[in-house]
């Protein structure tokens, strides 16, 4: 499992990873994206 971990902060790390870390946080920025993430954390916790 840390191998996979690793990849994935090194995947980050580099201009690909950047850009998606950047698109993420311009569509968290948009109130009906955070509406939506809710809804979902909220269904999410309600399965368990």
């Amino acid at each position: 499992m840390a191998g996979l971990l690793n990849r994935i902060k090194a995947f980050l790390r580099g201009p690909k990873g950047q850009q998606m870390t950047n698109k993420a946080r311009e569509m968290a920025k948009d109130p009906r994206n955070r509406e939506r993430a809710r809804r979902a954390a909220e269904k999410l916790r309600r399965k368990r």
